[in-house]
């Protein structure tokens, strides 16, 4: 419901918040029987593009434009990675990976919802581009940030030279923070996943919650600092392993 025009949501020269209640629903090519919410892409000044796909029972996502390479999380219901002869069947937490130009659909018999993020790929010479993968977000063990227990990290993109970005997912006890204000040359995609608190963003300070979602352009600074009696999670992209000059 419309309250007097009020809103979280923010638009910023270095950054962005955007809370559902602004969200806006619309087709995309290749898509059918499923709508995107598109949280970001250049047209905000990011190099990549993210988005939420909501499945229809029935629903169906194409592949991802020519030379795009593309990451797939599960949020809800299922969904099946159909890529050649092979299937591979999402459910929430379950995540995937998929090469530029490798032919592949996603499709769901159920209404389900999935983050998709999309980049086109930076070679690298002498390089091997990485290959196709599935993996479970579930299965894969935290990892302290900085030695503070408090902070777990899972790393859902390994962090090797083929790989040109990396996926996240960064769970905070409640009460945890970071541990200083970031200022970084890398831009990031954030959807916040459970619970919430407050976040910094240049000199804006903005409360969160689950389901809201941040873009950051480079050096914009920024720090998370969880409140509440649920831990907080989100699911972070960040831009990797390339020289700065490429």
């Amino acid at each position: 419901m419309q309250q007097l025009g009020f809103t979280r949501s923010s638009v910023q020269p270095d950054h962005a918040l955007l809370t559902p209640d602004t969200f806006i629903r619309a087709p995309l090519p290749g898509i059918s029987k499923a709508t995107a919410i598109v949280h970001t892409a250049p047209a905000l000044g990011a190099a990549f593009t993210e988005y939420t796909v909501e499945f229809e029972a029935g629903g169906r996502v194409g592949p991802a434009p020519e030379a795009v390479q593309r990451f797939v999380y599960v949020l809800e219901g299922e969904v099946v990675l159909e890529a050649g002869r092979k299937k591979h069947r999402l459910k929430p937490g379950g995540y995937a990976y998929v090469p530029a130009d490798v032919a592949h659909s996603l499709a769901s018999s159920q209404p389900s919802r999935a983050v998709f993020i999309e980049k086109p790929y930076q070679e690298l010479e002498g390089v091997e581009p990485p290959k196709l993968f599935v993996g479970d977000e579930g299965k894969i063990p935290g990892t302290p940030l900085g030695g503070d227990e408090a902070l777990q990290v899972r790393v859902l993109i390994p962090d090797v030279m083929p790989h040109d970005f990396q996926v996240n997912t960064m769970t905070f006890a409640p009460g945890a923070s970071l541990a200083l204000v970031e200022i970084h040359v890398m831009e990031h995609g954030l959807l916040m996943l459970q619970g919430g608190g407050i976040y910094r963003l240049n000199e804006k300070w903005y409360p969160v919650q689950a389901g809201d979602f941040i873009y950051m352009a480079p050096y914009c600074p920024q720090w998370f600092g969880a409140l509440g009696k649920t831990p907080a999670k989100y699911l972070l992209y960040k831009d990797w392993n390339r020289h700065p000059l490429e």
